[in-house]
């Protein structure tokens, strides 16, 4: 729960709570700048949907985005109206670092893959204190050598990375780090630093950037409007007819450059540009010396061009100021912006109440790395914070100034959500390699969220169930490549968890959002129960390449495939639903009615799965199994975490809920009088160390959750010393095979990346650690122990003889997770690998990524690199060991 004591003496804690009440707009600007907007489905006009081919990083520095922008460091105001971003060039370069350098989904030999290195060092949750940083080769950026390479090499082969090239092995690269710090709402200083880390003398030109989105171009009817940006010396100034003025002001005596952010029509496709000034005209002016900035200083898009000289092992400073300096029409001359020490002391201050801040926010227990990986991981997810426009319909349909959409696309990609209308900034799971939102990643994003910033936390969840988002038959869209996805159904889950943060006291919310999701739970139960047995389906569920073929895709035979974490996922949420009715009906008793629907739902979903053959009586695990038409049903017997995801369903019930709701007792006792069938899965009771009598609910009893974590616990199967695989390792040696239709289906334990491209990209599900659903299972371990208290002792590792309480077992799969991140008693941290530069180079060993998920041996990081959604979960694991923890109240 988030510390609310001292409040009056917390600065950053104060400006929280004048965002929160409306006061004072201190999340107005922040972070919300993408690294990439190439390559997505947003800018993708083709017909069949092929978005890198479509809008390459090649086209990026010369065409005008259509629905948002990206940059390196970027910041901008919430509805992006400006950017403010860095731009470099080493003076080797074809072309400006403007922004991140990676292949798409059809270069890399794993997927979409960044072959930048940047950090997220630090944020405040207001944006009051912020600080990136960036590490630049001085010698030419190798970008033919990084697509020819990945271009050759194989989907069993490691990707071919920046480090491997032998750029940095010199020590001769730019280390560039960018701070910010709000004087106010909306004046920010900001301070960039360039450390030449070579050993000679290096020459780095340094161009910060400030420009318009554009909303001119498209043939909007009443869009045309077009803002003003001027250069007068040592700043740029802006004017626009809802923001006002806005100035960006730097010390010393750059060069002011302006260009306008319109196509570059005649380099891209051979016809007349709008201006002749286009958006790659400094990237041309300041690489290549061509006239293409505007000589009268007037533009859309504009830079301030430093030219540093920084000496071997030196370092070099750029002052700044961005502000809003008048409302419109803002027709006066702007006033001078501190840059002297009003503007170091503001720097200053911010990073202090940071400090200070998150000595409030991680316990003092924790260790000193682990509270660098907790600020690491919190720097993170709120960097990941982005503006997201798109209006699906206007989309679907083109813009007026431009050629008309193929037919294909009225049929195709998202045609059936011609509601969604986006235009919110959105926490993302990846800035660069999924810069737009997914459903269930933003259900964890927010558990973490809540640490810092609850009310964020809450409207992020809020937000994805509003009508403009919600289909109107109750489908929350899972993402923009396909927003009829089927993403697993956490949002439930992810209410409760930020309710509980919060401090179990914003009921409004909890309303709010159970009615929204009373819609999402009739849409999983009418679409994906075929049969109405409540055994739901679902398809990938985001677990994508787990089983032995796509389960999004067309069955192999005919038949339905019953799905063990589908219908888990649904007993999970019918508890969610529940529990949410019993939190609410102590305040108002029309809830009541509703947990006991709820309560018999899940009766109903937990009993089915052990009734229609999910449940493997001889094995003690839970696999998907196909329907035939002929009622015949065939097991995939795939030892995954599909079988270990109904641990999830769970939760406590107590006597002094009983007793304050008499309703709720009568019904149940007469359910387990009149259908004792569902006994097993309701009807486990002890007296509690409080006294009070305890019910189970689970969709894995007393008689089975012994016989599920021998499995789970064992190190020859899911344990590894980093957390739980999400394939057992079992299936190294015996691979699982099915023959279906006249094929082989296989799946074999693969610690690393997927040796098998069946869902594409560098998504895999085949044996890794991946940080979502660990924390999920560690989250189960503290419910159940909630119920067995220190009664029940589980072998931990199984085989070890060694028994433990399911909350020290949680602690220590906890511990193992963390571990991924620390230094070890080699120093070295497990994320890294066998990457030399990241474990020993002092300059690269404690700056902290968050890969996507981890190899299922030995910790490497994996996948997506700063994926510090999900994986910032690491820091609500730290808050949560190092912390002493009272009965959060889940237990109902």
């Amino acid at each position: 729960m988030v510390n609310s004591r001292r409040t009056y003496r917390d600065p950053e804690r104060t400006r929280l709570a004048e965002a929160d009440a409306g006061e004072q707009p201190w999340r107005a600007w922040g972070p919300y700048v993408s690294e990439r907007a190439w390559g997505t489905v947003r800018e993708d006009y083709s017909e069949h949907g092929t978005a890198w081919d479509y809008f390459p990083h090649d086209h990026a520095r010369s065409r005008a985005y259509r629905w948002n922008e990206d940059g390196m460091a970027g910041v901008c105001d919430d509805r992006q109206t400006f950017c403010f971003g860095l731009a470099l060039w080493n003076g080797e370069d074809p072309i400006l670092k403007e922004r991140m350098f990676g292949l798409g989904g059809d270069g890399g030999n794993h997927g979409e893959d960044a072959k930048d290195y940047w950090w997220y060092e630090d944020s405040t949750p207001t944006h009051s204190w912020m600080r990136w940083r960036y590490h630049y080769p001085q010698a030419a950026f190798p970008y033919d050598d990084l697509v020819a390479v990945n271009g050759m090499r194989g989907r069993d082969e490691t990707e071919y990375e920046l480090v491997d090239t032998g750029i940095f092995d010199d020590d001769r690269y730019w280390a560039v780090t960018v701070d910010y710090a709000k004087a106010g709402p909306t004046d920010m200083c900001i301070e960039i630093t360039v450390a030449n880390r070579g050993d000679t003398d290096a020459r780095l030109h340094v161009l910060p950037g400030l420009w318009f989105r554009n909303t001119w171009a498209w043939g909007l009817p009443g869009r045309d409007q077009i803002p003003v940006l001027t250069g007068d010396g040592d700043r740029l100034i802006g004017h626009h007819w809802v923001l006002g003025q806005l100035v960006l002001q730097g010390d010393g005596n750059p060069t002011a450059l302006l260009c306008d952010n319109d196509s570059n029509a005649e380099r891209l496709w051979g016809l007349p540009s709008r201006t002749p000034y286009p958006k790659d005209g400094i990237n041309d002016h300041v690489v290549d010396g061509a006239d293409t900035v505007n000589p009268e200083l007037t533009g859309t898009k504009g830079a301030l061009h430093y030219v540093l000289d920084v000496p071997a092992g030196g370092e070099d400073r750029i002052r700044l100021r961005l502000t809003l300096t008048a409302p419109p029409p803002s027709n006066n001359p702007p006033p001078r912006l501190n840059l002297g020490a009003g503007h170091a002391a503001t720097l200053a201050a911010r990073h202090a109440e940071a400090d200070r801040y998150y000595d409030t926010v991680i316990p003092a227990a924790a260790t000193d790395d682990e509270r660098l990986v907790a600020r690491r991981a919190f720097a993170g997810v709120l960097w990941g914070k982005q503006f997201y426009h798109f209006d699906v319909a206007q989309w679907l349909a083109g813009d007026p100034a431009s050629p008309p959409p193929p037919n294909g696309r009225a049929h195709g990609r998202n045609a059936a959500w011609r509601h969604m209308n986006s235009f919110d900034v959105i926490s993302m799971p990846d800035p660069w390699e999924y810069p737009w939102y997914a459903a269930w990643d933003l259900a964890f994003h927010c558990s973490t969220l809540a640490r810092v910033d609850p009310q964020f936390a809450k409207d992020q969840l809020l937000l994805l169930l509003r009508e403009w988002y919600m289909h109107p038959n109750g489908q929350i869209p899972a993402y923009e490549w396909a927003f009829a996805d089927v993403n697993p159904p956490v949002h439930a889950w992810a209410a409760l968890r930020v309710f509980d943060i919060d401090g179990r006291r914003d009921f409004e919310f909890l309303a709010r959002i159970m009615h929204k999701l009373l819609l999402n739970f009739t849409w999983w139960v009418n679409r994906k129960d075929i049969n109405g047995n409540n055994v739901f389906e679902g398809g990938f569920l985001g677990l994508d390449n787990v089983g032995p073929f796509d389960r999004s895709a067309a069955l192999p035979v005919a038949g339905v495939l019953e799905q063990s974490d589908g219908t888990g996922w649904m007993a999970t949420y019918a508890l969610n639903m529940l529990d949410m009715a019993l939190t609410l009906a102590v305040h108002d008793h029309t809830y009541t009615d509703i947990a006991t629907k709820f309560l018999e739902h899940f009766a109903y979903i937990a009993a089915a799965a052990y009734d229609q053959g999910l449940w493997d009586e001889e094995d003690s695990f839970f696999y998907d199994q196909l329907r035939l038409p002929d009622g015949d049903t065939l097991p995939l017997k795939v030892r995954s975490v599909v079988g270990l995801l109904p641990l999830a369903a769970t939760t406590t019930l107590h006597s002094g809920t009983l007793a304050r709701l008499p309703e709720l007792a009568a019904r149940l006792r007469w359910f387990l009088t009149n259908k004792p069938e569902y006994a097993d899965v309701i009807g486990a009771r002890r007296l509690a160390g409080d006294g009070r009598q305890h019910r189970l609910l689970s969709m894995v009893g007393p008689e089975q959750i012994v016989r599920i974590l021998a499995p789970m616990l064992d190190e020859d199967e899911f344990l590894s010393p980093y957390g739980l695989r999400t394939l057992s390792r079992r299936h190294l040696d015996e691979p699982f095979t099915v023959s279906l239709g006249g094929q082989d289906f296989t799946v074999g334990y693969e610690p690393a990346e997927s040796a098998s491209g069946l869902f594409g990209g560098n998504s895999n599900w085949r044996g890794p650690i991946w940080m979502p659903t660990n924390y999920l299972l560690v989250c189960a371990l503290r419910d159940f122990a909630t119920f067995f208290g220190d009664d029940l002792l589980i072998e931990y590792p199984t085989r070890s003889g060694s028994k433990r309480t399911l909350n020290a077992i949680a602690d220590d799969l906890s511990h193992r997770l963390i571990s991924l991140f620390l230094r070890d008693g080699y120093g070295r941290r497990p994320i890294y690998g066998a990457a030399e530069t990241f474990q020993q180079h002092p300059d690269w060993r404690d700056l902290i990524a968050f890969p996507e998920y981890f190899h299922g041996d030995n910790g490497a990081g994996l996948g997506a690199w700063h994926q510090t959604g999900w994986t910032a979960l690491v820091a609500d694991l730290i808050l949560t060991v190092r912390a002493d923890r009272p009965d959060d109240g889940r237990t109902r």
